[in-house]
């Protein structure tokens, strides 16, 4: 009786709405069809708040259901199992935008789950659900002040292309994602490869005009079949209390805040909260969990105060300036690569680990992709902020935080061709005071460069802050600091070199950023990164080493005919089984012919690819080779010069002077030196012992006794 259709073109590409399909029993729910693609989101609200909470508890779940794009799973159970690294990512990636649009006084839970049901390469499923969520959250009764929508962005020849397509987007320069509001940019993510700040700030205002269109069909839809917004208990700070601590205490907290020192700033609040925890718990019973929001708030209002109207930092900086930077490179025995990078009171440790390409890892998920050789990881344990809390793994944070600083890096990663190795780079965070995950991609260009890959330039990552007012004046800061990205409204992250921007990610709180606040955000980053890869980065390592380290493996590729690999395995893979155990190496074979050895020492990798190109080129009459003797005979000793191949060296052929005995020449498994001399109509191939030395002492003394 519900149910309601509704289509529009969407970036050139008919989008479809269907309201009141399924699932009655949620709040609010749609179904997204967009090509092939078909995405169902579901909004829940819980009608009380639980006790005792003091956030505001929104969850968003993107489900990728592989049966949606008709693949089985591929583990044990053969069904899904924890979110992939990418449905985390996306859930973060609709989480952020709708956030800063539910009334902050709200304290009921709220659920948002988008479950990819079908899709296509060429149809985002991830815009789809972003679509979703804003369709759900408007249509349905929860409170929110929205819509906003997402819309991908790509430059394929020099042209903006807005969702581009599997083809488009495998050629574009520039993955971004954007989400805004009619008015205003609510949220940016982006890897690129070195795009100008001018281009991107093009991109995002053809995306936000697309937007708008949409904004404006969402609304039609929430005009015909949106719910009426049911109330809610507002959770607000009793203003007695606040009142009373802030008389009791403003002065103190602005003394303890007033320092460059984290530690120190946090030794300075503790007696100031147990002191007001002690004069009100009792006098306030049922708001004992206000005492620290309020003391919460008194925080943010003097910080905010300082950076607005006294053009203050809280340790003292100027708005452009950085904390003090320094960087060091090679700290650790046997690892491949090591950089660490400093900023102020934060520090990242990031460590190379350099592998064949089979180390590469695997993906099951819903796109194309099947593998992926640069991997980027990120871990934040609780002694980087001066806390005991155990270690349980990476959170969605971390996963956030890592692919950031693998899209900053990815775009300037060699190609297979030029450097084939799986490359892991993992990021400690060793002191947390704002902007890890830029400190993250500094110390692992550092790490890559010391590692000996060739990286095509360094790339560094900086942050920028924003603080606005009530009459619409706004300020913006470089690097910012823990307590600038706790009570600001933005946090403005943006990786790139010094030709261009290579990620971005965009945090707010507020209701959005106009063209004015990006362009200035864009500006600052630009010239911050540039200042530390002159006058940090490339002073310590100017580029990266000439070759890998020492207990890194040594790669060598080959390229060998596609009907020859047969030979190259062997039965049952005996023969490269064999090739590898006796150079001590890992020898990878794609079928296209690419062959990949790999080993810590260099001479058993060339050596083993000796051996496989003397199975793949057939033995040339002339040629010298090194071979094994297999067996001996009474008329000579057959000698085995590659895997399958083996010669007979007669007696007579065995040495300069006249030999009585094969065995007083060779031994079975004596390694010797033999030339051919001939291969007969049958394929039968004659060697010669005496005839290689005699060729080899032209310019070389023998050495094969």
């Amino acid at each position: 009786m519900n149910y309601k259709k509704f289509s529009t073109d969407f970036a050139g590409r008919e989008i479809t709405v269907e309201v009141g399909k399924t699932s009655c029993l949620a709040n609010g729910s749609c179904w997204i069809r967009y090509g092939d693609t078909v995405v169902m989101t579901h909004a829940t609200m819980s009608a009380k708040p639980r006790e005792g909470v003091d956030f505001f508890p929104l969850s968003v779940d993107y489900e990728e259901k592989l049966y949606a794009a008709g693949k089985i799973p591929g583990s044990f159970f053969k069904r899904e199992g924890k979110p992939t690294n990418h449905a985390i990512l996306t859930s973060r990636l609709i989480d952020r935008p709708i956030r800063p649009f539910f009334p902050k006084e709200m304290r009921n839970d709220v659920s948002v789950v988008s479950t990819v049901l079908a899709t296509d390469i060429d149809n985002s499923p991830e815009i789809c659900a972003m679509f979703g969520a804003a369709v759900a959250l408007s249509t349905s009764d929860i409170p929110w002040n929205g819509p906003i929508v997402g819309i991908g962005i790509g430059i394929v020849d020099g042209n903006i292309v807005l969702n581009p397509n599997q083809e488009q987007r495998e050629k574009s320069e520039i993955d971004l994602t954007i989400a805004a509001s009619y008015e205003k940019v609510v949220m940016i993510e982006a890897g690129a490869k070195e795009v100008e700040e001018k281009r991107v700030m093009e991109c995002i205002a053809a995306g936000h005009e697309e937007i708008k269109k949409m904004i404006e069909f969402i609304n039609k839809i929430v005009l015909e079949c949106g719910k009426e917004k049911i109330s809610y208990e507002a959770i607000e700070l009793p203003f007695d209390l606040l009142d009373s601590i802030k008389n009791d205490c403003f002065e103190d907290i602005k003394i303890a805040l007033d320092t460059d020192d984290k530690n120190k700033r946090d030794e300075k609040m503790q007696p100031i909260i147990d002191k007001m925890h002690e004069k009100y718990d009792e006098q306030y019973p049922d708001n004992i969990q206000f005492i620290d929001e309020c003391i919460y708030k008194l925080q943010k209002t003097i910080v905010r105060n300082w950076l607005l109207k006294d053009k203050k930092r809280v340790d003292g900086r100027k708005m452009d300036e950085m904390r003090p930077l320094s960087c060091d490179v090679a700290l650790l025995p046997r690892v491949h690569g090591s950089g660490m990078f400093t900023r102020g009171q934060t520090q990242a440790l990031s460590i190379v680990t350099l592998g064949p390409l089979s180390d590469e890892q695997k993906l099951d998920g819903l796109d194309e992709q099947k593998t992926k050789r640069y991997i980027h990881q990120y871990n934040f344990p609780s002694y980087s902020v001066g806390e005991t809390r155990p270690s349980r793994g990476p959170g969605r944070r971390e996963v956030g935080h890592g692919a950031l600083a693998e899209r900053a890096l990815d775009a300037v990663i060699p190609s297979e061709d030029e450097f084939p190795y799986a490359i892991r780079v993992v990021s400690e965070i060793l002191s947390s005071n704002g902007s890890t995950s830029q400190a993250s991609i500094c110390g692992s260009t550092l790490a890559l460069m010391d590692a000996g890959v060739p990286i095509k330039t360094p790339v560094a990552g900086i942050s920028c802050g924003l603080i606005t007012d009530e009459d619409g004046s706004f300020m913006t800061m470089i690097d910012i600091q823990g307590l600038e990205d706790f009570f600001g409204d933005m946090d403005f992250k943006v990786g790139g070199t010094k030709k261009g921007i290579t990620a971005i990610q965009v945090d707010i709180k507020n209701d959005g950023l106009s063209t004015e606040v990006i362009e200035e955000a864009l500006r600052k980053t630009r010239d911050a990164r540039i200042h530390i890869i002159d006058n940090v980065i490339t002073p310590v390592i100017s580029s990266p080493r000439a070759d890998v380290a020492e207990y890194a493996p040594k790669v060598e590729q080959m390229l060998i005919p596609v009907d020859k690999i047969r030979d190259v395995i062997g039965s049952y893979g005996k023969v490269v089984q064999k090739i590898s155990t006796d150079h001590d190496v890992k020898i990878d074979i794609d079928d296209d012919g690419h062959v990949y050895i790999a080993g810590i020492n260099r001479d058993n990798v060339n050596a083993a690819k000796d051996v496989i190109e003397s199975i793949v080129n057939d033995p040339e009459v002339g040629g010298i080779y090194r071979g094994k003797v297999t067996r001996v005979m009474a008329f000579g000793a057959f000698v085995e010069i590659a895997p399958g191949k083996e010669g007979l060296v007669h007696i007579s052929k065995l040495d300069f002077n006249r030999v009585n005995n094969v065995t007083d020449v060779v031994n079975e498994g004596d390694q010797i030196v033999v030339k051919v001399v001939e291969i007969d109509s049958q394929g039968r191939i004659n060697l010669s012992r005496k005839d290689a030395i005699a060729d080899l002492q032209k310019s070389y003394e023998p050495n094969d006794k």
